[in-house]
């Protein structure tokens, strides 16, 4: 560690001397901007902040305390104290150069919220529901009061405006109220808390605390530009941010994914997608300006918007949130504690009641969060563990901070007295909030859904962020529809339908099929989401493509918009040789995973019936598994349990093999099956073929225990051909019950398993 220290030090006072000496030899300071000066500025401010955050992470800080520290050090508080010309050649105070990079810092501050926006998760909210709404409402009332209250006590001397001390005094209570959701996110992540019960609880009250202020803000920004109360002005801006929220969150909401959504399935230019959200940034930013509200209210919600995306991918989200993170945040924070002059403490009068702030502050919200984990039901174990995560201001005051300075609202003291109480409040927050949490036992359901979600992560369902669905206009096409629609019920994924090979039907005939299937996914998704409390909100967004072009090229198209599953429903599946033509050209076109569907029996009738009697064979493979997931995902609409047979591979048939083998192994691969099945009610019956080839297996236990639906994981064989192996095939040709095979990727190693 202190090895780490010292280099992160050396490599500090090498960024830092370098501009230095350069500009001391340049002489005095240009009368105009100095292009020079804003990139050493930048890059002092990233070295810096960068550095000293690692140093933070290191040691159980956030990294932002270090961006804030490195603010500090290249301000006055240090560097101007110790070496105040170099200090002054570097940050020269004309208001042109401070422009540029005050102009950086202001376009930074809008990011942060979009970022915060985007980690702000309201379907959490709404799960927490009661603790989180009286925990965020008696956290907020009780430090707003208390701020608001030592607001009015203020010596005039703190206050760059005497008269205006109603507008400084809701600063300060508004800053000392609202916790800051980034700090105490990644402090609950880091401690692997996130989704312990306490731990969302503790994170939604942080939004709430956030979307609140973040309101609050808006409209004593209104009330300060007036400069005095007015009544009108602010039923103005109360009743212009309620619209604003009101529209984005329900049209706006709608129009924000379709544009995402278009520029990720039009656009081929590099990052299209993070052009697109930082242009909604902007106009929702631009737009809560002229409504008379700060523009921090239109990129936070902005950043809710785009995190409630259907098709955000991960790529996209860290991407930009590496941006942020490397650029904008180090330079925004720097030159926060950069404005803080940590000097004028040593004035005891100011020192003390930077004390007393920091005081008021933290039993102000320890208590009020208390208070409201007691009334929202919460022991007092968890009140405890609670009230010491909400008491981190972190980012939030800061920002609300500078916002008040550059209003000319708080002085410069009053600006470094805030930034100091969120450093320290900050700093105090992580130690206290790991000391409260390890005292919080863990309750009995809480263990099992923690043991469900830590499989998930692992799993492939679980996994799937967007679906694409090819098909013609067959029976077999409607049933792959609700295999589809069923899968993506499961969590709300995005559906894209794709009707192929419809050159000599009329544009009719064509409108009446994609509708159909598009109904039939709505439909099997709503009757999935209504037997699952948690998805039951979801709304499965669907969108139908019908193209004239050869099916390799129409789906290879499609494919580039970014695909984890291609669900294939045709007419015809099998050919003479192998698989039909029709479904290998579809197929060449996707290099990922696919979900290959041939109705039979009574779904020939009932292609929409989203109830099954499923049949899985499990050998222990990847693959199999991988089957096992999907079939488990289709029986949460089933009051039948499912039927889980083992079936031997290619290696099992080995006499040596077989005659040194017990049953421990293959019941060991039932009881997973069984377990990954139980975490979501459904219920199980195993069955063990261990001596038996696979096929014949399979197609035993179809009539044994009467299965309607056979789901099968396999490989995908590389080939010039499509092939899944000949126990696939075997069991295609010869069932009389309808079979989905799921199957590997292209680019992944072909593992032995039931396509041996």
């Amino acid at each position: 560690m202190r090895r780490t220290l010292r280099r992160s030090v050396v490599w500090a006072a090498a960024f830092l001397l370098a501009p230095v000496a350069v500009a001391a030899a340049e002489g005095p300071v240009p009368a105009r901007p100095s292009e020079f000066l804003l990139i050493a500025q930048i890059a002092l401010l990233i070295a810096v902040g960068r550095g000293l955050g690692e140093i933070m992470q290191r040691i159980g800080q956030p990294s932002v305390i270090g961006e804030l520290l490195g603010g500090l050090l290249l301000g006055p508080s240090v560097f101007g104290l110790l070496w105040p010309q170099a200090q002054h050649a570097i940050f020269p105070a004309s208001p042109e150069q401070k422009a540029l990079i005050e102009g950086i810092a202001q376009f930074g501050i809008l990011l942060l919220l979009l970022l915060t926006g985007m980690e702000t998760d309201l379907k959490l909210v709404r799960k927490v529901g009661r603790p989180a709404v009286f925990i965020s409402i008696a956290g907020i009332v009780v430090p707003f009061g208390c701020g608001f209250a030592l607001g009015q006590f203020l010596p005039q001397s703190l206050l760059p405006h005497p008269e205006a001390r109603l507008v400084a005094s809701l600063f300060l209570g508004t800053a000392l109220s609202i916790s800051s959701v980034k700090i105490v996110a990644v402090v609950v992540r880091e401690m692997n808390f996130m989704r312990r019960n306490l731990g969302q609880i503790i994170v939604a009250t942080a939004v709430l605390d956030d979307t609140i202020g973040w309101i609050i803000i808006a409209v004593i920004f209104s009330l300060a530009s007036g400069g005095h109360l007015d009544l009108l002005s602010l039923a103005k801006s109360i009743g212009g941010t309620l619209a604003f929220l009101a529209i984005s969150l329900t049209i706006g909401r709608r129009l924000v994914f379709q544009l995402i959504r278009w520029a990720n399935d039009t656009l081929v230019s590099s990052a299209a997608v993070i052009t697109v959200i930082l242009l909604l940034m902007s106009a929702m930013a631009l737009t809560t300006h002229l409504i008379g509200v700060h523009t921090v209210l239109g990129a936070f919600v902005a950043g809710v918007l785009v995190g409630e995306s259907p098709i955000l991918t991960g790529q996209i989200d860290e991407r930009l949130r590496g941006l942020i993170s490397s650029l904008f945040m180090p330079v925004f924070f720097g030159l926060a504690g950069f404005s803080a002059d940590l000097t004028v403490l040593r004035d005891p009068n100011l020192l003390l009641l930077t004390g007393a702030l920091i005081l008021i502050a933290s039993l102000g919200k320890f208590g009020g969060a208390f208070a409201g984990g007691a009334l929202g039901g919460l022991s007092g174990r968890e009140s405890l563990a609670l009230a010491s995560g909400m008491n981190a201001r972190g980012s939030t005051e800061v920002i609300i901070a500078t916002i008040g300075l550059s209003m000319g609202v708080l002085s410069q003291n009053m600006f470094t007295m805030i930034v100091t109480m969120a450093i320290v409040t900050t700093m105090a927050m992580p130690p206290m909030l790991r000391a409260t949490l390890a005292r919080v036992p863990l309750g009995k359901e809480e263990k099992a859904r923690l043991e469900r979600e830590e499989a998930e992560e692992q799993g492939f369902v679980s996994n799937l962020e967007r679906l694409l669905l090819a098909v013609d206009e067959s029976v077999n096409a409607k049933f792959a529809a609700t295999i589809a629609g069923l899968v993506a019920g499961t969590r709300g994924l995005p559906i894209t339908v794709l009707h192929v090979g419809a050159q000599a039907r009329t544009q009719e005939k064509n409108r009446k099929d994609e509708e159909s299937a598009e109904n039939t996914v709505r439909n099997a998704a709503k009757a999935i989401a209504e037997r699952d409390e948690e998805n039951a909100a979801r709304d499965v967004d669907v969108t139908t493509r019908s193209r004239r072009a050869r099916p390799k090229d129409a789906v290879a198209d499609e494919a580039r918009k970014g695909f984890d599953l291609l669900v294939v429903g045709m007419d015809k599946v099998l050919g003479a040789k192998g698989y039909d033509k029709k479904i290998d050209e579809v197929t060449k076109g996707f290099q990922g995973p696919i979900a290959l569907v041939a109705a039979k029996g009574r779904h020939l009738e009932q292609p929409a019936s989203n109830a099954f009697r499923i049949l899985v064979p499990v050998s222990g493979s990847g693959v199999s598994r991988r089957g096992a997931e999907v079939a488990i995902a289709l029986s949460r609409t089933s009051l039948v349990p499912m039927q889980v047979i083992y079936v031997s591979t290619t290696r099992d048939n080995d006499p040596r093999r077989a005659a040194s083998m017990s049953h421990m192994h293959e019941e060991a691969i039932l009881k997973d099956i069984g377990v990954m099945a139980s975490r979501y009610d459904v219920a199980v019956h195993t069955i063990m073929h261990a001596n038996m080839s696979p096929d014949a297996a399979i197609l035993r236990e179809i009539r044994t225990t009467r299965a309607d639906l056979v789901v099968m994981g396999v490989d995908r064989v590389k080939g010039d051909t499509l092939n899944f192996g000949g126990v696939a095939a075997s069991v295609i040709e010869k069932s009389d019950v309808s079979v989905l095979l799921v199957s590997s990727g292209d680019s992944e190693t072909r593992r032995s398993g039931t396509a041996d």
